[in-house]
Parts: structure tokens; C-alpha cells; sequence
């Protein structure tokens, strides 16, 4: 017996009481087979839309998509979707089906549904139906589509996305038959919105599996970044390097923190390579100003699929930034604590750590990187690198006779300057003194 929550039992058997079929359905059974967590429960049942309404007449109920057969109601402060058996109709835009017929039959159902492990139905007086082997591909590590998957990826385009964001969540293979069909269709990917694509890219990008997955797939990925594609089989000619430029960016991806703005900035950090490489008299390559280029084919990346300001700008400026020398000197930390911020200059510490432990491993230097974040660990607490922390204000600044304005931001930028270059403590008769030296001229 599985573990569903009270609330998918509870409706299960409020269905069940009136006649009806009803079943949990796709990757909250998936997921419970496997022995993980199941978070959402939806419900497959041969009630229709109207049949539900008097079933749960009672509870609180969402028309979430009422016209294609689907509500939602409220059990104990969660929500659970609940669909009727339905046939699709015909696909024209590659995402949505023209119409949609309600059924009494539940292979009807399942058949319409992406791969065999989402097509698995549960309830705890049947157990587990499996119509389409899921149970066994679940078992193996497999991804395969139901019936003709070049039918199923030009009804849906979005399945492809998906496809292999399971492949890198879970870790499966995707069935050489299925993959076929994926790369075949990839061009649909175009007609997918924006919002639909980062959503995908988000969860592959953070899953176990996604340094195998972008070597695997980067042809399909490449519908998204074309430089993917370039970047295979593109060997960077220098002792720094072991992976041409696709293998390292995978490495790179994987080393990272499970944190979406750094991964992101991890796929995109060498895209401009493949615009920027040189060789010298000596045979060994170079990729002068890539950081900038990467910087230019990531902002038109983030732009085109419309992600939010922060994610944007934070990536934009890791990835132009992800070659900067950043020196063990607490002095010019200070400085770079002061223009970046801690949150962008501990991201780029993570950023440029990834980026190393993508390289040769016989040259890369960890430990200057724990030694970074060691040297900003000691600044944030008992140094000042920003006016925020500096022992003196605009206020005592006007108390020494300094009218307000532009003068009082200029003397307190000079002082804030001297402290962070050691020149003098950050102490308030100190600052205090200097600043009248300073009014003085």
C-alpha cells in the first residue's frame, strides 16, 4: 500500500462512494514507487466535470480548467487536481489539443500521457495498474514514450523539455527509440512560451544527473543555446584545459552549487569561446574577451526567454565576471565587496571554484577559493568595506560645519576609501578628524 495524504484519500473514496473510478495518477505514483516523497497528488476519474461538482458539492472547489475536465478542490488546506478520462484532439500548435472529448474508459486516458512511468494509476482498494510497463521502466531507469513518440512529442513539444529534465532529476536513460524522436521534433521547441522553457531548464539544470545530460543532449539543448552545439568536439589547446569546451561547461555545471542563478551562469560562462578563439606561435589557444562575449549571448538568452530581473542581471554580470582575478589581498576584496556587493562577489567565489574544478585537475588551486571565502568570512565581521558599516555619518559630517549636499557624500566616499585601503581605522575620532583635514583641504 502506498502512502497518499489524507487529502488524495479522501477524495479518492468520496468519488469511489458515488460509483465512480478514480485513481491517483503520474509522478505522484512514480515518485512513490521509488520510495521518495510525493508532494502533489492528482486524481484521474471517470466522473464528469458536472459529476464532480455534485460529489464535492460540500468542499471547496476551483474551476481550474473545468471546459478540458479538470477541477480542484481544497482538502485540509491542500489542493488536489482532479481530471476526467479524456481523448485529445487534434494537436495544431504543438501544445494544446484542439479538443477534448470526455471518456468512461481509463486506457483512454493513459494513452494520451507523456511516458509509461507517468502513466501509472493507484488506489488502495486496486494497488497499481500499469497499462504501459511503467512499473518495469521505473525499475530499469528508463524514459520511454507511450506509442508512436514522435506522436507524442508533436502533439506536446513541451515533452521533450521534459523528457530529459527527468532524465537529469532522476537519473534514467531515455530509450534510444524515444530519444530519436525527441531530436527529430526538437525544432517544435519554438513553439513552447518562455515562462514553460525556464521552468524545464531550471529543474534539469538542478538535478543529480546534468552533467550527463548536456553531453547527451546538448543537440536538443542547442534549440536553446546554439552555441552548445559549437561547443562539442571544440578542443581549447592549452595546458589548462583537459575537456573541450562542452565537457568542461558540463563539469562546471555539476561542480556548482544546486543554486539556480549559479548554474545558469555556469551553462552560459564560456558560450563566447567559440567567438573568441585564437592560437599562437606555439600552438596553444586562446579565447581573448570571451567573458564579455559570453556576457552578450547570455543577456540575449535571458532576454528572449523572459527571466525575471534578478536572475538576469545576476547572471549577466557572473558571467562577464567569471574571469577576474581575484586576489588574496584584504584590501582589494574590501574594494570589490564594496562595487559588487557580498551576496555577487561570494556567487563569483562560487562561480569561479566550479569553473576551476572543471579545468585540469593537476593545475586547479581549490584552497585559494576556501581562502576567498575565509578572507570575506573575516571582513563581514570585524572589518568595513561600505558606509553602511563606517563609524561615522552624514550627520557628523554636518556637525563640522559641512552644509548639506553633494560635499558631504564626497568627504564621506573619501574617508570610506581610506579605511578600506588601511589608512586609517574605521574609529569615530579618527574618522572624525580626518574629515575636518579633509573640509580644510
Amino acid at each position: 500500500m502506498l502512502n497518499i495524504s489524507n487529502g488524495a484519500k479522501k477524495a479518492l473514496q468520496m468519488l469511489r462512494d458515488q460509483g465512480y473510478e478514480a485513481y491517483c495518477v503520474g509522478g505522484c505514483v512514480r515518485d512513490m514507487l521509488m520510495g521518495n516523497c510525493a508532494n502533489d497528488f492528482d486524481i484521474t476519474t471517470n466522473a464528469s466535470p458536472y459529476e464532480m461538482k455534485q460529489v464535492f458539492f460540500n468542499e471547496c472547489v476551483i474551476e481550474t480548467g473545468v471546459k478540458h475536465g479538470t477541477l480542484t478542490v481544497v482538502f485540509y488546506g491542500k489542493p488536489i487536481e482532479i481530471t476526467t478520462y479524456r481523448i485529445d484532439g487534434e494537436y495544431k500548435d504543438s501544445r494544446h489539443p484542439e479538443t477534448v472529448t470526455f471518456s468512461r474508459n481509463l486506457k483512454d486516458d493513459l494513452s494520451r500521457r507523456d511516458f509509461t512511468m507517468n502513466a501509472l494509476v493507484y488506489n488502495d482498494s486496486e494497488g497499481v495498474i500499469d497499462l504501459f510497463g511503467g512499473k518495469d521502466d521505473i525499475k530499469n531507469g528508463i524514459i520511454r514514450a507511450i506509442g508512436d513518440p514522435e506522436k507524442r512529442f508533436c502533439e506536446d513539444a513541451l515533452r521533450i523539455l521534459r523528457g530529459i529534465r527527468f532524465s537529469s532529476t532522476l537519473g534514467f536513460e531515455i530509450e534510444e527509440k524515444t530519444k530519436e524522436a525527441m531530436l527529430k521534433c526538437a525544432p517544435l521547441i519554438s513553439k513552447i512560451s518562455a515562462e514553460r522553457i525556464t521552468v524545464e531548464l531550471e529543474k534539469l539544470l538542478l538535478g543529480k544527473n546534468v552533467k550527463n545530460v548536456i553531453l547527451k543532449h546538448y543537440d536538443i539543448l542547442s534549440y536553446l543555446i546554439p552555441e552548445l552545439g559549437k561547443m562539442k568536439g571544440f578542443e581549447q589547446r592549452t595546458k589548462w584545459h583537459i575537456y573541450d569546451i562542452l565537457e568542461h561547461t558540463a563539469v562546471a555545471v555539476e561542480s556548482a552549487p544546486k543554486i539556480p542563478h549559479i548554474r545558469l551562469a555556469m551553462l552560459l560562462h564560456d558560450t563566447g569561446k567559440v567567438h573568441s578563439f585564437t592560437v599562437d606561435e606555439s600552438g596553444t589557444g586562446h579565447f581573448y574577451g570571451h567573458g564579455e562575449k559570453s556576457a552578450e549571448i547570455a543577456k540575449a538568452f535571458l532576454s528572449k526567454y523572459k527571466y525575471d530581473n534578478f536572475t538576469a542581471k545576476e547572471v549577466y554580470e557572473l558571467v562577464k565576471h567569471h574571469d577576474l582575478h581575484l586576489e588574496e589581498d584584504s584590501v582589494l576584496i574590501k574594494k570589490r565587496l564594496n562595487r559588487m556587493g557580498k551576496e555577487r562577489f561570494l556567487d563569483l567565489v562560487k562561480v569561479q571554484r566550479a569553473d576551476n574544478m572543471a579545468q585540469n585537475p593537476a593545475l586547479t588551486k581549490i584552497s585559494h577559493f576556501d581562502t576567498l571565502e575565509n578572507m570575506v568570512d573575516k571582513i563581514l565581521n570585524e572589518e568595513c568595506f561600505d558606509l553602511s558599516n563606517l563609524a561615522v555619518n552624514g550627520k557628523d559630517i554636518m556637525a563640522l560645519g559641512v552644509p548639506a549636499g553633494k560635499r558631504i557624500g564626497v568627504i564621506l566616499k573619501s574617508l570610506l576609501d581610506e579605511v578600506i585601503e588601511e589608512k586609517i581605522p574605521n574609529e569615530r575620532w579618527a574618522l572624525i578628524n580626518r574629515a575636518q583635514e579633509i573640509k580644510n583641504g
